[in-house]
């Protein structure tokens, strides 16, 4: 119940940091720990408490493995996630980067009163 509260509690805090800051930076921030949020969600769903590692050896009992191995997906699902959660970070940084060259500040506000 503890890691669900937390992974909830990264969610808010990455959410109020995208939603509530002026800061380019700090947004990015909270995009990258909305994505932590979600991951380490993705991987409690697929925990099994004393649950095996789904590697089938030969000898096994395969109704024994099914009811005691952890499941697969949630850990392909997370290490394709973070892949993409790389690139997106990257693109967002690159865009910051881009965004300080031409305006010469990250306050969003101040871009938005910049335009032109």
């Amino acid at each position: 119940m503890i890691p669900y509260l937390f992974a909830t509690a990264m969610l808010l805090i990455g959410l109020y940091a995208i939603v509530a800051r002026r800061n380019l930076i700090k947004i990015v921030i909270g995009v990258a720990i909305t994505e932590y949020a979600v991951n380490l969600f993705l991987i409690l769903l697929g925990y099994r408490a004393g649950g095996i590692p789904p590697i089938l050896s030969k000898g096994m009992d395969l109704n024994k493995f099914a009811a005691n191995s952890v499941d697969p997906l949630p850990q392909a699902l997370t290490v394709t996630s973070i892949v993409i959660g790389l690139g997106v970070i990257a693109l967002l940084v690159a865009l910051v980067l881009r965004l300080y060259e031409k305006y010469g500040t990250l306050d969003e506000s101040e871009i938005k009163r910049l335009k032109g």
